[in-house]
């Protein structure tokens, strides 16, 4: 198999190559970017190509910043979207990093970055295989009590009806939800409206 046929093999399974995934192959990047520029590769940020074919899914900003951030965890309204529990259709991308992690700018897609301490960053990450990229986001419990403790940021109103849709849909139980506001130090403020709720 030549070069120019391992990489395009590596970027079908993969979904997307960067210039560091070409020389673990033992391939000079330089090939990279000449199949760039035969149309062979679709350049979508700096550094990053896909197959002209490639299916383009909504997820393909949260492979981009996986790969990008490798730190970066999918949050509050992002990860209210990615697990189907709220109304809201986020503008930006909402992700965590832990504090004195190096946030770097990205043209796109928009980043919202939320700054947690390291207890708080570390709870209920989950990864998700995207197109074989894992990509990191806070479960559904975490995520609620994530939109509890950042509420003057996304809105009480946000906060109430993730509770209620993550509830309704089982896709978190009151145990799990309990312990994540514990870990976030807002157990006292979830609690009325979790038993509201239930």
């Amino acid at each position: 198999m030549d070069k120019t046929d391992q990489i395009l093999k590596f970027t079908k399974e993969k979904g997307i190559v960067r210039p560091k995934d070409v020389e673990e192959l033992g391939i000079k990047r330089h090939i990279l970017y000449s199949l760039y520029k035969k149309g062979l590769l679709i350049k979508i940020a700096r550094g990053m190509y896909i197959l002209p074919n490639a299916p383009i899914t909504e997820y393909q900003n949260l492979i981009k910043v996986a790969k990008k951030i490798p730190s970066a965890v999918v949050c509050l309204i992002s990860a209210l979207s990615f697990h189907e529990i709220t109304t809201q259709i986020p503008n930006e991308l909402w992700v965590a990093v832990p504090r004195d992690t190096w946030r770097p700018k990205i043209d796109y897609p928009p980043l919202h970055y939320t700054v947690m301490n390291k207890k708080t960053y570390s709870f209920g990450i989950q990864e998700v295989d995207i197109n074989g990229v894992l990509v990191k986001v806070y479960t559904p419990a975490k995520t609620v009590a994530d939109c509890f403790k950042f509420r003057n940021k996304v809105g009480l109103d946000v906060a109430i009806e993730a509770l209620r849709e993550v509830l309704k849909t089982r896709k978190a139980t009151i145990n799990e939800l309990v312990e994540a506001a514990k870990i976030n130090r807002v157990l006292k403020i979830m609690r009325p409206y979790l038993e509201a709720i239930v």
